[in-house]
């Protein structure tokens, strides 16, 4: 089997595995109770907390857990919006947002908010030009992804940030999923960057657990209510095997990445090349350094995007259309079309995520299958 939509999810480390089953084992107490069981269990969710803040460079106050990506950006969207709308009501996002920051914001629109659309280049960045005619003095949020889940930009955060500095009481948020262990955090977790999500299982940690940045001195309003927990700004009895699981998960990744620096890239490197020698498929994604180096999208223009997944899939190699969470729903990704791609490229799309786990004779296994999937689809469409 060969795996490359580690973009959708990554394999949960065995260590890491390890990690949580001990803790889940061994740790019964809810870290809310006041007895030592509930001790222990509050000990090792303040440990991981710190362990993440120490990663990341920021205090351990600045530290919240959730149950992943889309919970950190609804939280931070409508925390916002709840939180400042007697400032103003407009939100600005970014035309190629996961669908937690895209549908959220067409949620809120529906509920009186005002929403701005930041639109892109040709190659899927943001126009940093025009965001500042579109602030207004009624802008709370601005959000704008670090790395594009669909064909991998690194977004321009600092230089949205350098715009940002001027107007010191707009919210900047980040959905940073795709970004942390991957991409320099110094690219995407700027001094002026207020909130950022992160989920677990992008780094081979455990579904259903994530995490998000909230700089001190910021104001958001809770998404969940009733227990008092995470500060009183979360509630809900934390999942404390999950949590450690994490930590241990964001450390690995991050050492592992640092041994093998460069190598995904390599990989990347050598997919589009050999991607490039056919005349009929068409690049989204760049060998640059504006690109993350984990993504390479692609498409056979007139063979459907799910069509080339499952022919992959009959030879035991995964892949993923443009966006897992658009896949099952069989729509095309916004990003495509916030880049003005034709229909018929955009749904022809597919996506190849990789990995430190990854390997080059997984990378030319790939070019002979798709050299003969290439050659079959050549001889059906005439």
């Amino acid at each position: 089997m060969i795996y490359f939509d580690n973009s959708a999810t990554t394999a949960i480390y065995p260590q890491v595995l390890d990690t949580y089953i001990k803790t889940s084992q061994r740790i019964i107490g809810n870290p809310s109770s006041l007895h030592e069981l509930g001790n222990q269990a509050y000990r090792l969710l303040e440990q991981a907390r710190k362990q993440i803040a120490e990663l990341l460079a920021v205090d351990t106050g600045e530290i919240f857990f959730t149950s992943g990506g889309t919970e950190g950006d609804n939280w931070i969207m409508k925390g916002t919006a709840i939180e400042k709308q007697a400032f103003g009501k407009h939100i600005i996002i970014s035309g190629i947002e996961h669908p937690a920051v895209s549908e959220t914001a067409a949620q809120l629109e529906k509920l009186g908010f005002e929403l701005s659309v930041l639109p892109v280049d040709e190659r899927g960045f943001v126009r940093v030009e025009e965001l500042r005619a579109l602030i207004r003095k009624e802008t709370i949020l601005v959000s704008v992804m670090a790395v594009n889940n669909e064909i991998g930009t690194i977004q321009p955060i600092k230089a949205i940030s350098e715009v940002l500095e001027e107007f010191p009481t707009i919210h900047f948020h980040v959905d940073a999923v795709q970004a942390i262990g991957k991409v320099s955090k110094e690219d995407w977790l700027t001094s002026r960057v207020d909130f950022a999500v992160f989920s677990a299982h992008k780094f081979h940690g455990p579904k259903g657990v994530g995490f998000i940045y909230w700089k001190k001195g910021r104001k958001l309003a809770p998404l969940l209510t009733g227990g008092g927990q995470e500060e009183n700004q979360r509630s809900g009895t934390e999942n404390i095997a999950g949590i450690v699981a994490t930590a241990r998960a964001l450390r690995l990744y991050i050492e592992k990445n640092q041994e093998r620096e460069g190598r995904v890239e390599q990989l990347r490197d050598y997919l589009l090349e050999q991607l490039s020698g056919y005349t009929n498929v068409r690049l989204f994604s760049e060998s640059t350094t504006d690109f993350a180096p984990h993504i390479v999208c692609f498409a056979l223009p007139g063979i459907r995007g799910e069509v080339m997944v499952h022919a992959l899939e009959e030879k035991q190699i995964f892949i993923s259309t443009t966006s897992a969470c658009s896949s099952r729903k069989k729509t095309v990704g916004s990003t495509l079309h916030a880049m003005r791609i034709p229909e018929g490229e955009a749904s022809a799309a597919v996506r190849i995520s990789l990995d430190e786990s990854n390997t080059l004779a997984e990378v030319e296994q790939f070019m002979i299958i798709f050299n003969q999937l290439h050659k079959k689809f050549l001889k059906i469409n005439g």
